[in-house]
């Protein structure tokens, strides 16, 4: 009899670690998948589409509220857990519950859901959600454009929509997006990757993505999502550390794991750190990857009007991510905010309504900024909403794209934006040419 399987996850690294390792083994059978940490991602199904032969009525995706009962439902043997950015004590509690209602927790060892590819690999990850790894991905697609290398980035797996429509896709145009439906959060990812001229593939099916970006790039940059290691196997490896949260390369997982395969280690947000906490994340990087080159950089802050903001109330919109599950209380935003002389930072919580309230009720740590929160047309609305109730003189926007454009919003508003930028020597394109066996197999 197969093994009976669940999959744990958060609509991206489960699919991933389903289409490789179960879809077609006979000695398994995937009976469900498990959704947390993004919202409204459960109660739909794995489609039958994707899910290949062995699945005709496709996979239930619950909520990891039911889990134990699930186990106990389908007599499990076995459960996989399948997402990212999660604090080992988190984790432990999650793999107790498993083994309290009789099932095996098992923890998969990244080579193992790595695609060997065809191409060159760099691929940016980084320890913790909101390190920075999205800017840091444009700098490096910047770089090896500069060297005459024709690039296309793979981004990590973000299908929150119709699953059937996802399993492929590409992102050259703003067209793309609305052809796609893409929420905020996709939206924030690839749109300043396309307004750079960089085509974007992601979707859940990573061979076939892989094989379209093979198809017309001479090297891949993989952009990782939150602190999950890579899909393919990286030619060079690329992991950011925070000094803002010293410490946490080595309490959450698998953003340790990634430390410790790096091959060249950022250590980002310098210039807002102190030299301690600089320090500490440094000794980390020296210990976990001793191999490793490490770059110091900053975020440059990018400030639309800067002298709008002096003596205003600002209600400060941050990347919701971050905030959320990344377990920032607050990021560009709020720096911009306190840099050019605000005259206050508006509190959001008062003017929440619907999901957003609710993510303010999870995420008790936010108190100075909104999380752009907005993974379907119903949270748009809600930010929207909130925004407009919040009684304030100016909406500072410090998310990758201009929200401005997308919900209507009747307040002033400001843009923020941040970019990688070296910090003294050596640089990150100094690094990069420097692996001479990554160069030989690019110039091959």
């Amino acid at each position: 009899m197969p093994e009976t399987v669940i999959i744990l996850g958060a609509a991206g690294r489960d699919f991933h670690n389903f289409n490789l390792l179960f879809r077609a083994d006979p000695n398994y059978r995937v009976v469900a998948f498990t959704a947390a940490q993004i919202p409204d991602i459960e109660g739909r199904l794995y489609p039958k589409e994707l899910a290949g032969e062995g699945y005709p009525q496709g996979i239930p995706i619950h909520p990891e509220t039911e889990l134990a009962e699930l186990i106990r439902q389908h007599r499990v043997d076995r459960v996989v857990f399948s997402y990212s950015d999660i604090s080992y004590s988190e984790l432990m509690s999650k793999a107790a519950l498993v083994t309290a209602a009789g099932a095996d927790f098992l923890l998969i060892a990244p080579r193992r859901t790595m695609l060997p590819a065809r191409r060159p690999v760099v691929a940016v990850g980084a320890v913790r959600t909101g390190c920075g790894k999205s800017s840091t991905t444009r700098r490096v697609c910047q770089i090896l454009q500069g060297w005459g290398k024709k690039v296309a980035v793979v981004r990590h797996p973000m299908p929150y929509g119709d699953l059937r429509l996802q399993a492929v896709q590409r992102f050259a145009t703003y067209d793309d997006f609305d052809r796609h439906g893409c929420t905020i959060e996709e939206r924030e990812e690839y749109e300043p990757l396309v307004e750079a001229g960089i085509t974007v593939h992601a979707g859940i099916d990573y061979g076939r993505i892989l094989a379209a970006a093979e198809a017309e790039a001479e090297l891949i940059v993989w952009d990782g999502g939150n602190n999950d290691t890579p899909f393919f196997v990286p030619d060079l490896h690329i992991v950011l550390v925070d000094p803002p949260r010293p410490g946490h390369e080595r309490l959450y997982y698998p953003g340790e794991t990634n430390l410790r395969l790096a091959d060249i280690v950022v250590i980002g947000k310098v210039d807002s750190a102190s030299a301690e906490q600089v320090e500490t994340v440094r000794r980390s990087a020296v210990e976990l990857a001793p191999g490793a080159d490490i770059v110091l950089a900053e975020s440059a802050l990018l400030v639309d009007e800067p002298e709008r903001i002096a003596g205003r109330r600002v209600l400060v919109v941050e990347d919701g991510p971050t905030l959320t599950h990344g377990g920032m209380a607050f990021g560009a935003g709020v720096l911009a905010a306190r840099k050019y002389g605000a005259a206050q930072l508006v509190d959001p919580r008062p003017w929440a309504v619907g999901s957003i309230a609710e993510t303010f009720r999870r995420y008790p740590h936010l108190q100075l900024a909104l999380p752009a929160i907005g993974y379907s047309p119903r949270q748009m609305e809600e930010l929207a909403a909130t925004i407009n109730a919040a009684d304030c003189d100016l909406v500072l926007f410090a998310t990758p794209i201009d929200l401005a454009r997308l919900l209507p919003v009747r307040h002033p508003t400001v843009r923020v934006r941040y970019e990688y930028r070296d910090h003294g020597e050596p640089t990150l394109e100094e690094v990069l040419r420097g692996d001479a066996l990554a160069i030989m197999r690019w110039n091959a």
